[in-house]
């Protein structure tokens, strides 16, 4: 099953995949009195693409109150980051990059192929980790580095 397959088994809300939405919008969190819903612009071509969009769309949904379009008031960009953060937590834990080491990906572009997300998405999250953990974070016997981008893993002696 594809990441954006088991994404849309957990969207608590009405989905639109073929919403007409202005160019520069991907998607969309709607809540109303009578209504929460997700909209996906008509225009993303890929599941791999509309994963990442359903992604940060549902960190609005869990994490995001009220009518935050205006990206000028700094409250509503405040919760534009924690929303898009959430998806990134959510298609690429810090486990996932991992995986992608073990299985062999090197550079963005396998990694992102491997985890199915854009490279744009993978190196955002790359961006937020960074932010979260700075240079490097320990996972179990792995410690992952942010810039370059890379995984050791700790060998014991035998």
């Amino acid at each position: 099953m594809s990441k954006y397959e088991s994404l849309l088994r957990e969207t608590p809300v009405l989905l639109s995949e073929q919403a007409d939405l202005p160019d520069k919008i991907k998607g969309l969190y709607v809540e109303t009195k009578a209504v929460q819903a997700i909209l996906l612009s008509r225009s993303l071509q890929t599941s791999t693409e509309k994963a990442c969009i359903l992604a940060e769309e549902l960190g609005h949904y869990y994490t995001s109150s009220g009518n935050i379009t205006d990206q000028s008031v700094l409250v509503n960009r405040k919760q534009e980051k924690r929303a898009r953060n959430w998806g990134f937590e959510k298609l690429i834990p810090l486990s996932e990059l991992v995986r992608a080491y073990i299985g062999g990906c090197r550079n963005a572009f396998e990694i992102a192929e491997f985890l199915e997300v854009t490279e744009e998405f993978l190196k955002e999250s790359i961006v937020h980790y960074q932010e979260k953990y700075g240079q490097m974070v320990v996972l179990d016997r792995f410690t992952l580095y942010f810039d370059p981008l890379g995984v050791a893993e700790l060998f014991e002696p035998k």
